[in-house]
């Protein structure tokens, strides 16, 4: 039976009210039901949608988030009505576009939280967020950006460097944290880690996986031993060659 019919046949009248017709604040239920049953997009709205929040995604890791809405709309092959009508305000589309990567900012910075070893998770946290900005510099864009509006990437902002801050205290505690480490050095990798360019994001990914080794051996209070990742080796203007930077005979860099 459907869901609008159920409800209905439910009410009951309680005196004096003998009919639906005597009883306008049980209509009015009735309404609201009626109009909050979700309405599900059809297919060409759902690939319309995609669309709209690929073409968002690239060019906003190309442009900044400046890019013109009409613009997005034209990659997007779609109209600047259809845009307006699935994300009236920009703040929604950077918003929508960079969902799925926030919550796993948020993730990542959970699992380092819930560490038992301070210094562990703190580097796990390092290295997952230098490879999910280098996946996708779009997402570096909006999370840094002050940009108006966008209410849950500047929570998420707010939330991920409290929790790192808490975090980073508790490996100082520990002694393996230099002393000296402030939150905005965690900042400062970020917009870093957000320079590196390469020809693929295959290639920035392992150019940041090095850049992580190397950020973590400069937070260190001592000594660390690990090896670094591989290198990738950049041509220039920071586009890869291709070629692999390690010599896998003896782990270092190989010679040019």
């Amino acid at each position: 039976m459907h869901p609008v019919l159920l409800r209905v046949r439910r009410i009951r009248l309680a005196p004096p009210f003998r009919t639906l017709t005597d009883a306008p604040v049980h209509l009015a239920k009735v309404r609201v039901v009626t109009a909050s049953l979700p309405q599900p997009l059809r297919s060409d709205a759902l690939d319309n949608r995609e669309r709209i929040l690929d073409a968002a995604r690239e060019l906003f890791s190309a442009d900044g988030l400046d890019v013109p809405m009409r613009e997005i709309a034209r990659r997007a092959g779609v109209g600047p009505a259809t845009l307006y009508r699935r994300f009236p305000a920009k703040q929604d589309l950077v918003t929508e576009a960079f969902a799925d990567q926030l919550r796993a900012c948020r993730r990542i910075v959970d699992e380092g939280c819930a560490d038992d070893d301070p210094w562990r998770g703190l580097c796990g946290v390092i290295e997952q967020i230098c490879e999910l900005h280098a996946r996708d510099r779009g997402f570096t864009e909006a999370f840094m950006s002050t940009f108006p509006g966008t209410t849950d990437m500047a929570e998420g902002r707010t939330y991920t460097l409290k929790a790192v801050a808490g975090l980073a205290e508790r490996a100082k505690a520990a002694r393996r944290l230099r002393g000296d480490f402030v939150l905005d050095d965690l900042v400062i990798m970020i917009m870093a880690n957000k320079g590196i360019r390469a020809a693929s994001p295959e290639a920035r990914v392992r150019a940041s996986r090095r850049f992580a080794g190397y950020v973590i051996q400069a937070f260190a209070a001592g000594p660390v031993r690990a090896p670094l990742p591989p290198a990738t080796r950049l041509a220039a203007g920071g586009q890869d060659d291709g070629r692999k930077g390690t010599d896998e005979r003896h782990g270092e860099d190989a010679p040019p």
